[in-house]
C-alpha cells in the first residue's frame, strides 16, 4: 500500500504533490524509517499548523473498513505528531478524479501508478483548504488522541 503525500505553501492556499511512501504501519517496533515517522517529520520540518488525512467513505457517505483503517491510521498519526493537529477529509472519489487529471494531462498508464496518491493527496488537501477559505473553519472533523490522561491527586483528569 501506499500513502499519497501532498503539502501546501505557507499562506494555505495551493496544495501540491510532495511523495509517495510506502505504507508501513501498523508494523512491528515502528521507528523512524516507517511512513508516519517520515509524515511527523516532514509536518515539523514545515511547521505545519494541521495535517489533513483522507476518509475514505462510500458514495452513500457509509464508512467501510477502508474508513476504519484510515481512522486507525489517523489516530496513530495524531498521536505521534502533537501538539500538530490531525483532521480527517472525506476523500470520495479523489482516486478517480485523480485517474482522470493524470489521464488528461497525458500522464501514461504506466507512470500513473507511481504519481496518482500523491494527485489524490492533492484533490484532498486542496479540497480542505479550500473549505477552510471559504467557511472560515477547519476543514473535516478533529481526529482526538483518545488515550487517558492520567489522574492527578485530587482525583481530576
Amino acid at each position: 500500500m501506499r500513502v499519497g503525500v501532498a503539502v501546501s505553501d505557507p499562506s494555505g492556499v495551493l496544495a501540491s504533490p510532495h511523495a509517495t511512501l510506502t505504507r508501513t504501519w501498523p508494523a512491528d517496533g515502528a521507528g523512524e524509517g516507517d511512513d508516519i515517522s517520515q509524515i511527523v517529520s516532514l509536518a515539523r520540518e514545515r511547521e505545519a499548523l494541521e495535517v489533513v488525512v483522507g476518509l475514505p467513505r462510500s458514495l452513500s457517505g457509509g464508512e467501510g473498513p477502508a474508513a476504519q483503517a484510515a481512522r486507525k491510521y489517523a489516530a496513530e498519526l495524531a498521536r505521534r505528531v502533537t501538539p500538530v493537529g490531525v483532521r480527517l477529509v472525506d476523500e470520495r472519489l479523489t482516486s478517480v478524479d485523480a485517474h482522470r487529471a493524470l489521464r488528461q494531462s497525458g500522464v501514461d498508464g504506466r507512470r500513473q501508478r507511481s504519481v496518482v496518491d500523491q494527485a489524490a493527496a492533492v484533490l484532498i488537501l486542496q479540497a480542505g483548504l479550500d473549505e477552510e477559505r471559504s467557511t472560515g473553519r477547519p476543514p473535516g472533523e478533529p481526529v482526538r488522541d483518545k488515550r487517558r490522561r492520567p489522574k492527578t491527586k485530587d482525583g481530576q483528569r
